[in-house]
């Protein structure tokens, strides 16, 4: 297949990237790799940072790709156990490439799929009423725990990192946003309102009106807390 040069700016950055880091990005270097001139690159990104968004979503569609690869069981928590795994070899394989995807404080369109999936999973692990807490929060808090533990991998010397922290880790957030088994009795009321909630947004169906559902998921979300 040939590559335009569009594709061949994209990946001669991300081997740059690989090689030397961030740091080794400058427009020259990419442009010299590529074999353009660099008044191409401009006029193809507009700026740098618009290469840095291209090289991101590059790093992505790889990382979705494995993403996808995983595919569901009927296990949600052990999906999402596999899903954290995949994560975080990603993140340590390929440091540089998953700093400029996660390590800056705006958000690229291809990162909102993977969050995404990562929300689907929390989803169905509330339809099977073994989730504690609401489901934004819970994606958020496995999110944030396992970039927590990537990056302070990332900054520690290869032979001094305790890689057993990736799995108590993992079973910490785990244990802290889901039940043992799906809620079985009255007393387990907010598993039972994440679960609602989880179940209406999947099928609202048409008993209620927009507005009855959204004072609805405000009720559920309020007895899931």
């Amino acid at each position: 297949m040939t590559l335009t040069t569009r594709d061949r700016l994209v990946r001669a950055a991300a081997e740059l990237l690989l090689e030397g880091g961030r740091d080794a990005l400058s427009t020259r270097a990419v442009s010299a790799a590529a074999g353009v001139q660099a008044p191409t690159l401009y006029r193809l990104f507009g700026d740098k940072d618009g290469l840095l968004d291209a090289v991101a979503t590059y790093g992505f569609e790889s990382y979705l790709a494995g993403k996808h690869a995983l595919g569901e069981t009927e296990d949600p928590i052990d999906d999402l156990r596999r899903g954290w795994d995949l994560h975080v070899e990603f993140g340590l394989s390929q440091p540089a490439f998953y700093l400029l995807m996660y390590g800056e404080p705006r958000v690229r369109e291809a990162r909102k799929e993977a969050d995404a999936i990562l929300r689907r999973i929390v989803g169905r692990i509330a339809e099977a009423g073994r989730l504690r807490v609401p489901v934004e929060r819970a994606a958020q808090l496995v999110h944030a725990t396992g970039m927590g533990v990537i990056l302070s991998l990332i900054a520690s010397p290869a032979e001094r990192r305790d890689l057993g922290l990736i799995t108590a880790a993992r079973e910490h957030v785990i244990a802290t946003i889901t039940t043992d088994t799906a809620a079985a009795d009255d007393s387990d009321v907010p598993s039972r309102a994440i679960a609602l909630k989880a179940a209406l947004e999947k099928d609202p169906g048409d008993a209620l009106t927009p507005a009855e559902r959204a004072l609805l998921a405000e009720w559920l979300d309020r007895v899931a807390r």
